[in-house]
């Protein structure tokens, strides 16, 4: 998503007066239209390795909003814009309910509850081992990215950016953190996620905050990116994507901003940083981070120093997802339900999977020896790649 799109998105009236937000749908933000960027054909490749769909099925289109599956241990949990929540187990519906609303967000999930949001600020639990309801509490506008379930609470963002914790038990609020935010910023938002003693928050203005668990006090935040610019465009600089842990360094990545990883166990000291701008997302693994940009292209870092290790860019402007890595294969998904599987080694093409043809809005996931993917049109596949 350029500079240049969005700019596209004030021309049609998408830009809102006062605190605005840039809508992050796939159908109001649309680059493959006429008007837009042309997606880069896929030219064929020779495959290196094997792919297999383990299981598909369809749960419901996701409208204008966005779904991530949750996966815990061998069950998937997921939802869709009309209602419908599922628990899914070796591809097979384990149980099935209607929330009795639409839905805007989910799935957050832990061995014990789920939670989805709604778009009006609705937080909605339910018992992970029959759907029952077990809870309801409120946020303070629209929710857009699923909630976050852990033992200490469940973590929402709302579209304001306040950031609330519920309990567990009955849904009480334990405590909420309101920041300041930008004239503009891109409408999407990226899940809150547990780690060490903290809450960890992307923001717009490209702040990545740890929040205390006990009572949601800011501890430490790191610059993810530094916004600039003549223009409130120009300034558009946010942390869309959830961040990733893996030991004590947490890393983030900012639309029209930079890659940075920190350091948790030392108060948040910036280990290294690199300029690559992306509203899709990041993956670790023991040696290597991988991002995908805002253009479609994937690269390959070093985790300890940010140098480039690879880069793929034949994916231009198909509006690629973030990734997942696992047996030396690198997976994204694009606009067109096509998942990409790459080699961890040097970002070579080594297998293609097509799903239902509807774009994905999250990154892959990983679900036992499988990639998970959940498109717009509400495929949800497990695909096996080696």
């Amino acid at each position: 998503m350029s500079r240049s799109l969005i700019v596209l998105f004030a021309a049609t009236g998408l830009l809102l007066n006062g605190c605005a937000t840039i809508s992050d749908s796939i159908d109001s933000i649309n680059p493959f239209a006429r008007s837009g960027p042309k997606m880069a054909p896929l030219k064929p490749i020779t495959p290196s390795a094997e792919v297999r769909s383990v299981w598909s099925i369809n749960i419901g289109k996701a409208g204008d909003y966005t779904f991530t599956p949750a996966v815990v241990g061998n069950a998937v949990y997921v939802a869709a814009r009309d209602g419908a929540v599922y628990k899914l187990e070796d591809g097979k519906t384990i149980w099935k309910i209607n929330a009795g609303q639409p839905l805007s967000a989910g799935v957050g999930a832990n061995a014990r509850l789920l939670a989805v949001g709604t778009p009006k600020g609705e937080v909605l639990a339910f018992s992970a081992e029959d759907g029952k309801p077990l809870w309801q509490a409120k946020a303070s506008s629209e929710i857009l990215a699923a909630p976050t379930v852990g033992d200490d609470g469940v973590a929402v963002k709302s579209g304001d950016n306040r950031v609330f914790l519920f309990d567990n038990a009955d849904g009480g609020r334990k405590w909420v953190y309101q920041r300041s935010t930008p004239a503009l910023s891109i409408r999407s938002a990226g899940s809150p996620i547990f780690a060490d003693r903290f809450v960890f928050v992307g923001f717009p203005g490209g702040k990545l905050v740890a929040l205390s668990l006990q009572n949601g006090a800011p501890v430490w935040e790191g610059a993810v990116a530094l916004p600039k610019g003549a223009t409130e465009l120009d300034r558009v600089a946010d942390i869309v994507a959830p961040p990733v842990v893996d030991g004590r360094q947490i890393c983030a990545v900012a639309f029209q901003g930079r890659v940075a990883c920190f350091d948790m166990g030392q108060a948040g000291a910036m280990v290294w940083s690199r300029d690559i701008s992306s509203a899709a997302g990041l993956a670790l693994d023991g040696r290597y981070l991988f991002v995908t940009d805002e253009k479609g292209a994937v690269h390959a870092l070093d985790r300890l120093s940010g140098s480039s290790l690879w880069k793929q860019d034949k994916l231009l402007n198909r509006r690629v997802s973030g990734p997942a890595v696992r047996r030396g294969l690198v997976a994204v998904a694009d606009a067109e339900g096509m998942v990409h599987f790459l080699s961890r080694e040097d970002g070579s093409f080594a297998a293609r999977q097509k799903t239902d043809g509807a774009p994905v809005r999250t990154p892959v996931q990983l679900l036992g020896s499988s990639f998970l993917v959940q498109t717009a049109g509400g495929n949800v596949s497990a695909i096996e790649a080696q």
